[in-house]
């Protein structure tokens, strides 16, 4: 294969019917560090939205368990993903997110408002840092993948394109993004296991540290109440992810799919998982189903 010849394949798939495909080729082949890095940010996100941060830390499972949590987030969307939503690991997968939301008082507000940081980070991660960004193909296709999702999670009002998944995200955090200790001390967790994987081990903490700060936007550093950091640190951070997207364009393409369980980040099972056995179990009941007379009235 070429080079380009991965995005001559996704743009020649329909972006309403082939998203599942185009989702596969995108994550697992064409740009899987990248989307993974990208995903990993948009769930960091989250944590600066108090009502989130605040409920991620009462459950004590992103502080105290924060490597299994990792895992079980990445490879439940994973199996969706490899999959597909009709499968029977696809069903399981999303069967074990409703159980999880479902437990807890979460407003279809933020459900939506996570979904949106799902389509809209890793666009604007592949914008400024991939070796080529999304086309509007990709874009559309992505887009239909996430509200997919969001309906088998029965999220409401979604927007239908990717814009007003943008502008939905925008909006969200200029009204919501606020310091809260317990969503602070989310946010310090994960930082500390982001220095744990490979290569990042290999490098001092506040190196490490210093490279996520600089990724991040002001807004966000605010609500986190972290230091903005040196203008040429976030320029040197931000410059080697430019310049590793510019090396490689003169990569040849990948051939062979890799997983988010392919990741040495993924370190909880190594005798192997079964997805509906991963994440936590909580008492209560899963989603809430609309009835069939609420259905005919919507």
């Amino acid at each position: 294969m070429k080079r380009y010849d991965l995005r001559a394949r996704t743009d020649q798939l329909d972006p309403e019917t082939d998203y599942e495909e185009m989702s596969r080729i995108l994550a697992a082949q064409e740009f899987p560090w990248d989307i993974n890095q990208a995903l990993s940010f948009a769930l960091f996100r989250t944590y600066a939205v108090p009502s989130i941060g605040k409920l991620l830390f009462s459950t004590g499972e992103f502080t105290d368990r924060v490597q299994k949590r990792y895992d079980d987030t990445s490879l439940i969307l994973d199996a969706v993903l490899e999959h597909g939503l009709g499968s029977d690991q696809g069903r399981s997968s999303v069967r074990r997110m409703n159980q999880m939301h479902g437990s807890y008082d979460i407003s279809n507000d933020d459900m939506r408002y996570v979904l949106a940081t799902f389509v809209v980070t890793p666009v604007r991660w592949l914008e400024s840092y991939g070796w080529r960004p999304l086309t509007p193909n990709e874009i559309a296709g992505s887009t239909f993948y996430y509200r997919e999702l969001g309906r088998h999670m029965n999220i409401k009002d979604m927007p239908t394109t990717y814009d007003g998944f943008a502008k939905l995200l925008d909006e969200y955090e200029r009204e919501h993004f606020s310091f809260d200790p317990g969503a602070r001390a989310v946010a310090d967790s994960t930082l500390e296991l982001m220095c744990t994987f490979p290569p990042n081990n290999l490098a001092p903490k506040p190196l490490i540290k210093a490279f996520a700060y600089s990724l991040m936007d002001d807004h966000l550093l605010e609500a986190f109440g972290y230091k903005r950091p040196p203008a040429v640190v976030r320029a040197l951070s931000r410059g080697a992810l430019k310049a590793r997207g510019r090396l490689l364009r003169f990569f040849p393409p990948r051939t062979a799919r890799k997983f988010a369980r392919d990741l040495p980040n993924i370190r909880s099972y190594p005798a192997g998982y079964k997805v509906d056995q991963l994440g936590t179990f909580p008492t209560g009941c899963p989603v809430k189903h609309v009835k069939p007379s609420e259905q005919a009235q919507a």
